[in-house]
């Protein structure tokens, strides 16, 4: 289950908020092939968006062929976007957790490694050069 979260501030619109984070949890794995998305009603009740902003954005992410409406049923998702090099087992992906493992050993905090994390992606892909 994907648990929304809108920054008012941020001047992107609500509902590609929402596009946005499903896309993320669909390439961290944290959403799936068959998986129901919340109603727009729950959606609403937790974020305070107009329900018909959540159906927008779910809309949008039928469009792009990552969700299906069933009537009566709910929307759901129908593809993956986590590429195969980091699925879980993957030889990426265990060495990211040994990597993370290690720095837990070494004291870091989960925020310490996120940072030192993103200073590194940074040196290897300048945000100009990164295109996705």
């Amino acid at each position: 289950m994907v648990v929304f979260r809108i920054d008012r501030r941020s001047g992107v619109a609500t509902y590609l908020q929402i596009v946005r984070q499903v896309e993320q949890a669909l390439r961290m794995g944290a959403l799936e092939k068959g998986d129901r998305l919340p109603t727009a009603a729950q959606v609403a009740a937790e974020t305070k968006v107009n329900p018909n902003t959540t159906l927008k954005a779910y809309r949008e992410l039928e469009r792009a062929g990552l969700a299906e409406v069933r009537q009566g049923a709910g929307t759901f998702i129908t593809r993956s976007l986590v590429p195969p090099q980091a699925a879980a087992g993957s030889p990426l992906r265990t060495s990211l957790v040994e990597w993370l493992d290690r720095a837990r050993a070494q004291g870091l905090s989960g925020q310490e490694a996120d940072a030192l994390f993103r200073s590194a992606h940074a040196a290897v892909y300048p945000p100009e050069a990164d295109t996705g």
